[in-house]
């Protein structure tokens, strides 16, 4: 079996790089985000996915220029270790395996209320299971289920954005882009519409399996990026135009309530099926992210060193993908995890956080210092823009992680 050290084999061209990225991002988050978002924001919904995308776009830069200087796996994990220091590293990696675990256990849920919402738990669990396989089987199986799964999505989303914008309830004056929810509701809907924005960080914690990494991923994420910017956005103005922003926070299944609400009843069937097809898309991109982050903690036994073991044959981490396929079906199986997409938010921007703070160290220029600047900002104000139990929850496991580095490194100095 291989050791420890292995190194991950290099597969993974421009094309594959940008579907991971669009099957992380473009997932269940668009089926769902946009009911929280209007509640929280009103009229002001497409100012908060504006905001969203342009932390988003920060984030996607800074983690652009680093993953070409580091192409290893392990993402932001890797750049705050070595730019910042092996604590800021760690911080980084504790709050994306932490937060994007329960990530995966909501999107196993998602699949299972929506396929059997009577068994959503068994349903939720046996999900997991075939998409840890799937993953165990090597990197371009993943590629290549991610791309089909992606195609289907997209057409769904395309017909939804037809049918609204192609009907008679469409009305162009539902688009007002005031500010009824105020300024603090715009930022805590841009804060939770960055959840379903923030795939394209598996795009780096892929750096180890791309080819050409200093050119592939530099490319592959800010397309990712636009092209889910165009969709999100194509989305979000068709659904708003037909349910208005008080309908729209009001539905538990927006873009089921819009197509309804448009006079196709017929196509909702269509839609569900989307959002499991999109659910199972983002749960197969989450535990490959999260598996290979805990690869590179492994290797620095900030996790044990049994989780840094590649597989001879597939060449995957395949010990990793076991562990963290194992946590996610115990949690889909006993616990109700939908209210801990905000806490995985607020895990997700402390990631970035650390992202844009390694960014800024890469040169002194103002103008090279601009965008992790504004990256870092912003993923502080969205985090503490988001519900106050979420905030709560996540200072409180970033606090658990700092303890536990801290009581390691203790250890070791004695």
């Amino acid at each position: 079996m291989t050791g420890p050290g292995a190194e991950l084999r290099r597969t993974l061209g421009t094309g594959d790089a940008v579907v991971i990225g669009l099957g992380s991002m473009i997932g269940a988050g668009i089926f769902a985000a946009l009911g929280p978002a209007a509640r929280a924001a009103g009229s002001g919904l497409l100012l908060g996915l504006a905001v969203a995308a342009v932390v988003a776009h920060c984030n996607a830069t800074s983690s652009a220029r680093l993953a070409a200087l580091y192409p290893a796996s392990g993402g932001t994990y890797v750049y705050g270790r070595e730019r910042l220091g092996p604590f800021w590293g760690y911080l980084a990696g504790w709050s994306f395996v932490v937060g994007k675990t329960a990530s995966c256990a909501a999107m196993a849920l998602t699949v299972g209320a929506y396929v059997w919402p009577g068994q959503a738990h068994a349903v939720a669990v046996a999900a997991v299971v075939a998409l840890t396989a799937v993953n165990y089987g090597g990197i371009q199986k993943s590629a290549w289920l991610t791309r089909a799964i992606v195609a289907v999505v997209l057409a769904v989303l395309a017909s939804v954005v037809v049918v609204c914008l192609g009907s008679g309830a469409s009305e162009a004056g539902r688009l007002d882009t005031g500010v009824s929810g105020g300024v603090s509701g715009v930022l805590q809907a841009a804060g939770l519409l960055f959840f379903a924005f923030a795939g394209y960080a598996r795009i780096a914690t892929l750096g180890e399996e791309v080819r050409d990494p200093a050119r592939t991923i530099p490319r592959a994420i800010p397309l990712a990026l636009g092209m889910t910017l165009v969709v999100y956005a194509g989305v979000a103005v068709a659904v708003l135009s037909v349910l208005g922003a008080a309908a729209l926070g009001r539905a538990d299944a927006p873009l089921a309530e819009a197509v309804r609400a448009a006079g196709v009843p017929g196509l909702v069937p269509v839609v569900r099926v989307g959002a499991v097809v999109a659910a199972l898309g983002s749960l197969l991109a989450l535990i490959l992210g999260v598996s290979r982050t805990t690869l590179a903690m492994a290797r620095d036994r900030h996790l044990p060193g049994a989780l840094s073991a590649v597989h001879p044959r597939f060449q995957v981490p395949h010990r990793a993908e076991l562990a963290v396929g194992a946590v996610v079906a115990v949690l889909a199986a006993t616990v109700d995890v939908r209210g801990a997409i905000g806490f995985s938010s607020f895990g997700v921007l402390a990631y970035y956080a650390v992202a844009n703070a390694s960014a800024w160290t890469l040169g002194s220029a103002p103008a090279a210092r601009v965008v992790p600047v504004v990256g870092l900002l912003g993923c502080v104000v969205l985090a503490f823009a988001l519900p106050g139990v979420s905030v709560v929850a996540g200072a409180g496991v970033l606090a658990v992680g700092a303890g536990a580095y801290g009581v390691r490194k203790w250890w070791a100095g004695r």
